[in-house]
């Protein structure tokens, strides 16, 4: 018999009653009681909060957009490029920043050597010694900025000489020179004299670095350090000052003539003027030079944009493209030209021998040599054709001498390749061999294509003869074949370089043409 079951016990109950479960109700009770709270708390508190949220976010925003309006200003007034301006264009800007203060070195050096013969001139001797002495002194301060211009704390150290530049110029201006050189006259005679135009020279010298900073940093010191010195001089004991002459009471206009011609007169209305017309100067030529600088990085920006654009089309066509854009440049006109086609000859044979990395390597050491000779010899590249390329000579120069560039360019390129060879024998490679046909005649040249994507080249029977003398090398077993009217445009100099000449009826065509070998 099975045993008996035992009675289950009562399982909890799931939703206990005030009656059933007095304690569980009171607590359940109160849990709902604190959430309905803790909501209406939140609800309460969260207009508030989103406020707050809201004035944190647009104070960050209004932060974020000072700080890039500070950053800019910053960089305004260093000269800087922005940070994402990196790379070449950056070191060309340096390039021309340090041309910029040579050239302020060499205009410094100028003007000391104009003021120097003025001043022998001007000044007897021996007092004419001491400024001789000063402008010495004044050479060698722009002498150590110039040669530390390469030094990571090259504008800090132009900048502070730049001070001990304007230091010295006032000094000189407002001391008298020691006794015994110079005349026995007040020193406040020593501004009344328009020596403070030298002062606005260093100015000019501020402007050619293509620095704003530089402007206003050199103007500011100039009106501090000047200021200074002449409100050292109008507070010295002997000064005569107006001030103290009206003090008593009104002036006649005799009295006042008799205090202007004191000799130890000094009066602040020449300083307000010189320091208001310093500080417009400094403004202008600040903003002239921000525009100067402007057109500096235009032109760096076009010149590294036409670099770069030269990497995918010839250099030469790179240069008429950046010159003549605005021009029409590529519309079709018809031109005597002289077209090149050079191929490596078994190069299918041979990448399936190298391996691509091995063959790319090669192709690779190919088209460098021969972009080489075809620029060296002013030579259009206009493609390159698998293990080919095709070069065009007379296109856009117009010199006339397409024919003879096209075949020295042919003369040349096969050199190139026998010196190539000779150095991939001697590592136990094995050498390749270029074959290269040429031929001249009218062509037009243009731009052609879609919208989208256009190219610059050459269309006409020429291209197709020249391609076809290219591959004709194989049957007539020479490494060049020129046509006889190129070699005759090319001149008698050329002429000698080929061995053979003879009548060949090229594929596709009925006639046949003179054709010239060259081994």
């Amino acid at each position: 018999m099975s045993e008996p079951i035992a009675a289950a016990e009562p399982s909890p109950d799931p939703f206990p009653t005030p009656q059933a479960a007095p304690e569980a109700w009171s607590k359940s009770s109160s849990k709902a009681s604190s959430k309905a709270s803790s909501k209406a708390s939140s609800k309460a508190s969260s207009k508030p909060r989103a406020a707050r949220l809201a004035r944190a976010g647009l104070a960050r925003v209004l932060a974020f957009r000072t700080s890039l309006r500070v950053a800019r200003l910053r960089h305004w007034l260093a000269g800087r490029l922005p940070p994402r301006a990196r790379g070449r264009l950056a070191e060309n800007v340096r390039h021309a920043e340090l041309a910029g203060l040579a050239f302020a070195f060499r205009a410094r050096a100028v003007a000391i050597a104009v003021v120097a013969l003025w001043l022998l001139v001007l000044v007897p001797w021996p007092r004419g010694l001491y400024y001789l002495a000063a402008a010495g002194l004044f050479f060698v301060l722009g002498t150590i900025p110039y040669a530390l211009r390469r030094h990571p704390r090259a504008w800090a150290i132009k900048l502070a000489f730049t001070v001990l530049d304007v230091a010295l110029m006032s000094a000189v201006i407002i001391v008298p020179p020691p006794a015994g050189l110079g005349v026995d006259w007040p020193i406040q005679t020593r501004l009344r004299t328009p020596e403070f135009l030298y002062v606005l020279l260093l100015l000019g010298e501020a402007a050619l670095t293509y620095r704003p900073l530089a402007v206003l940093w050199t103007g500011t010191w100039i009106a501090a350090i000047w200021s200074l010195g002449v409100w050292l001089v109008y507070a010295r004991e002997d000064t005569v000052r107006f001030a103290d002459a009206v003090r008593d009471g009104g002036l006649r206009s005799e009295e006042s003539l008799k205090v202007f011609l004191d000799p130890a007169y000094v009066g602040l209305t020449p300083l307000w003027t010189q320091g208001i017309v310093t500080g417009l100067f400094t403004l202008l030529l600040a903003i002239a030079v921000w525009r100067g600088r402007g057109t500096m990085l235009a032109q760096v920006r076009a010149e590294v944009v036409r670099a770069d654009l030269a990497r995918y089309v010839s250099p030469d066509v790179a240069d008429a493209l950046a010159a003549r854009a605005h021009a029409g440049f590529g519309a079709p006109q018809t031109r005597v030209v002289a077209v090149l086609f050079a191929d490596v000859i078994g190069f299918t044979g041979m990448s399936e021998e190298l391996g691509p990395e091995r063959a790319f390597a090669l192709l690779g050491g190919f088209r460098e040599r021969s972009c080489k000779v075809v620029f060296r010899h002013a030579g259009t590249l206009d493609k390159f054709l698998g293990d080919g390329f095709m070069a065009t000579f007379g296109g856009l120069d117009g010199r006339g001498d397409g024919a003879a560039r096209a075949v020295a360019c042919a003369l040349d390129l096969q050199r190139e390749i026998d010196a190539w060879n000779a150095k991939r024998i001697a590592r136990g490679a094995e050498p390749i061999r270029v074959a290269v046909g040429v031929h001249c005649g009218p062509v037009v040249i243009g731009t052609i294509g879609a919208d989208q994507r256009v190219e610059f080249t050459v269309i006409g029977d020429v291209v197709n003869v020249a391609s076809r003398l290219q591959s004709a090398t194989r049957e007539v077993g020479g490494r060049i074949l020129v046509s006889e009217g190129c070699l005759a445009a090319a001149g008698p100099a050329a002429a000698g370089r080929f061995t053979r000449s003879l009548p060949l009826t090229l594929r596709g065509r009925t006639q046949p043409i003179v054709v010239h070998v060259a081994e």
